[in-house]
Parts: C-alpha cells; structure tokens; sequence
C-alpha cells in the first residue's frame, strides 16, 4: 500500500549525509570537513578532495549549504572558504535522519540472521 501524499525525496548518499552533518554544528572549511566526516563514519568514508568539491559545488547549487566567512581569516595567511548549513539543508538532513531513524526501528522489530520461513 502506498503512503498518501508527495513522493519523498531520495535517500542521501551516505557521503552527502555526512558532508551536511558535519557542518551542521557550524560552519567548516574543506580539510576539517573532510576530516570530520572520516570520523564521523569511523572510517568508512573517507573522501577524496574531488568528491569533496564535487559534492560541495553540489550543495550549493541545490542551496543546501552557503559559503561563509571564515572565522580565522585574520589568524592565517591563507584564505580558506567555509561552508555552512542553510535551512534547506537542515531540513534535509532532518528528513533523512528521521527516514534513517524509522528503518532501524523496523530492523529492530523483525529477528535478523534467522533462516526463511
């Protein structure tokens, strides 16, 4: 049976999921994002530079994340562009937080690893 209203969005790459839930807290320059998401995966993404700015220039397009300013400019000699998580983006990543939230609750109500009936 289908569920009424709109068709939701589609899941999230696992690599856009922890790309936006790294900057959720606040903004972050490529490198800590990058760094951040490696350990928020415990490991299992680990990005590449390219993935990283394709995914970004991905976000910004879709206005999900916003460059900002970054807050150590004048501590460093480099200038690094920040990102940060816009409303759409945090409404995105609430909504697939949730989604990921109810199959686990759902995994948790069937017994896994036992043969077919």
């Amino acid at each position: 049976m289908r569920s009424p209203g709109p068709r939701p969005d589609p899941p999230l790459s696992e690599a856009t999921f922890y790309i936006i839930l790294s900057i959720s807290p606040g903004p972050k320059h490529g490198y800590a994002i990058l760094k951040d998401v490696q350990s928020l995966s415990e490991g299992r993404v680990t990005l590449s530079t390219g993935t990283l700015y394709g995914a970004i220039r991905r976000l910004l397009e879709e206005g999900w994340i916003e460059r900002t300013e970054d807050p150590l400019r004048d501590q460093t000699a480099r200038k690094r562009q920040t990102y940060a998580l816009t409303g759409k983006g945090r409404r995105a990543l609430d909504a697939e937080t949730t989604r990921l939230r109810a199959m686990v609750r759902a995994a948790g109500l069937r017994p896994i690893g036992e043969g077919a009936t």
